[in-house]
């Protein structure tokens, strides 16, 4: 039996300032797509972590045509997440002289294609 030999090609984004949950919301619409589906989608959703998935997508399909030779139309995105970064802890004013602790959260994306 002949086997079959997989090719994957990895880009990261890391310290990205927007949260993990926003940004997974939106790598569950692309996940298991062709690499040119992914592109016409992201190019029209109003997100702002849209152009910014993007452009990691872009990196990983440029990464498997460079180093593969793959055409990129060819190529579907097999794993797209979204790990959760360090958070920047901030606190508010709130009533009665106490303080509100806000998470302001990172993430880091991963685009497997």
């Amino acid at each position: 039996m002949k086997q079959i030999k997989k090719l994957e090609t990895v880009a990261f984004s890391r310290y990205i300032r927007m949260s993990p949950f926003k940004v997974r919301r939106i790598l569950d619409q692309i996940r298991g797509r062709s690499y040119d589906d992914a592109n016409l989608i992201l190019s029209f959703m109003p997100y702002k972590a849209c152009p910014v998935i993007l452009k990691v997508v872009q990196s990983a399909a440029a990464n498997a045509q460079n180093k593969h030779n793959i055409n990129k139309s060819s190529l579907i995105i097999s794993e797209a997440r979204a790990d959760s970064g360090p958070t920047l802890k901030r606190f508010r004013p709130h009533a009665q002289g106490r303080g509100f602790p806000i998470k302001k959260r990172m993430s880091h994306i991963i685009s497997l294609i």
